[in-house]
């Protein structure tokens, strides 16, 4: 499982740093983070010492459901479907549909931190 680069940048410099590479006036190096974060809060937020426990969890087990992830973690599935769904909208989880349920998968375990 691959190190995961997270950003720390205020919104704006967000919103102009994807608009340079939008316009081709700026090309991401190899290794800069995808993943963006507008505070040191949201991140510690989405990726509290739960959240990584659980995405430990999900790398040991590769559960096959949100329900047998729940199962395993003892945590309520519509909870646990919410933070899912919050990870997987950063690019940390990814959320696979097959057939009649929806199989939690992780991205990544480690993550390198870059504040700009």
């Amino acid at each position: 499982m691959t190190t995961l680069a997270i950003g720390i940048m205020p919104q704006d410099k967000i919103r102009e740093r994807a608009l340079a590479i939008a316009r081709g006036d700026y090309k991401p190096k190899s290794g800069e983070p995808k993943i963006w974060f507008t505070s040191m809060k949201s991140l510690a937020e989405v990726l509290s010492d739960d959240n990584r426990a659980l995405l430990r969890v999900m790398k040991e087990m590769n559960p096959e459901s949100i329900s047998a992830l729940a199962l395993a973690t003892g945590r309520t599935p519509g909870n646990l479907s919410r933070t899912l769904k919050t990870m997987s909208n950063y690019g940390i989880v990814d959320l696979k549909r097959v057939n009649n349920h929806v199989r939690p998968i992780a991205r990544a375990t480690a993550f390198r931190i870059i504040a700009a």
